[in-house]
């Protein structure tokens, strides 16, 4: 059975998947991000999720650093869940596994957009120092 740590992999994105690989945890970060939720009740009626999995998510995003505890002000409001800019950071990983579901599974009601005057944004892989747009098949992996 595969754990949830990936110790025997050398692997920047197997130590990512040890914060955000689990389920439910994208799905999380995504309402934060867009949907711009902060409060564990919030997010459980978002999701649906079961209270004792989210809270066991929330609580490893704030030991991650991707996420900020915040105490309520007043004695009515709930403790808030505020994303960290590590957390923000996850935003281009959200919106390519958008964009691939897109593509591949099915369309969904989303579309990613900048703020400022509503136009589409959408990823691209750039080589660094000429910024020309590289393809997919061309791009290969190796050591440092």
């Amino acid at each position: 059975m595969l754990g949830r740590l990936y110790e025997t992999q050398n692997c920047s994105a197997a130590r990512a998947l040890e914060l955000v690989g689990e389920r439910w945890s994208l799905l999380i970060l995504r309402d934060a991000m867009f949907g711009n939720l902060t409060r564990f009740s919030q997010f459980q009626k978002s999701l649906g999720i079961a209270t004792n999995i989210l809270a066991k998510r929330l609580e490893g995003f704030v030991a991650a650093g991707l996420m900020e505890h915040r105490q309520p002000g007043d004695s009515g409001e709930q403790a808030e869940y505020v994303l960290t800019q590590k957390g923000l950071e996850l935003k281009p990983v959200i919106i390519a596994l958008t964009e691939w579901g897109d593509k591949w599974v099915r369309p969904g009601p989303v579309v990613y957009q900048n703020e400022s005057d509503g136009r589409p944004v959408e990823l691209q892989l750039r080589r660094v120092g000429d910024d020309t747009q590289v393809a997919i098949a061309d791009i290969v992996a190796r050591l440092r």
